[in-house]
């Protein structure tokens, strides 16, 4: 099994899809990790911040295993000012290179813009007829993102349900090195926050901790 997690940004792969790649890597899968956007100095960033964003990438991916990392570099929060044809072009090169099995991407309901750009992008990367390697497509949820839009008439349906019960707190440990995006309860991105949507996930799928997924596609 080949698994790629596309993430808008640094924390989202953790957030939605940790346990699952944990559980991926340890019964012998391939895994990689997908980063769309980054942050620079030229994109008005400070010097130390961007330094210490590199780090945690570097951190987070050894915790993984990931087999191949790939960062796009679009400015964050500003994807929806990008060509989509130039974020589609660049999403393609990697689900080439990689040519995965199946594919976590974000849901198009979330209400962070950079969100649902990656959405539209990532499924413009799923023709049959194009990218015959791929057989499932999965949307994940992300605290703070999903389930906050207004009105939006998407909301995140799970009908996949993984036990992740023996990766959680190997996912909780990954997430503490992004420190300065978690907050204190009840702030979405927070460790309690992060245990009760596992313990609710796994509770309505017969599990002690489980992740929940929107399956868009699959082909057997």
């Amino acid at each position: 099994m080949k698994t790629l997690v596309v993430a808008p940004h640094p924390d989202d792969e953790t957030l939605g899809v940790g346990g699952t790649l944990l559980r991926r890597k340890a019964e012998g899968g391939e895994t990689a990790w997908l980063i769309v956007t980054g942050i620079s100095e030229a994109g008005g960033w400070p010097e130390a911040r961007v330094a210490a964003r590199k780090g945690e990438i570097a951190k987070v991916s050894k915790l993984y295993g990931f087999d191949r990392v790939y960062e796009l570099g679009f400015p964050a929060a500003k994807l929806d000012a990008v060509p989509v044809g130039e974020l589609v072009g660049k999403i393609s090169e990697v689900l080439k290179d990689f040519c995965p099995d199946e594919i976590f991407l974000p849901h198009e309901g979330d209400v962070h813009t950079d969100h649902r750009n990656v959405f539209d992008a990532v499924v413009s990367c799923t023709k049959w007829f194009r990218y015959p390697f791929v057989k499932r497509v999965l949307a994940y949820e992300t605290l703070s993102e999903t389930g906050f839009g207004l009105g939006t008439g998407k909301e995140f349906q799970p009908n996949v349900f993984v036990d992740v019960s023996k990766h959680l707190e190997q996912k909780l440990q990954v997430m503490e090195v992004y420190g300065s995006e978690m907050g204190e309860f009840p702030f979405p991105r927070s460790r309690e926050a992060i245990l009760a949507l596992a313990q609710y996930r796994g509770s309505t799928s017969g599990f002690r901790a489980a992740e929940a997924f929107e399956l868009l596609r699959e082909r057997g």
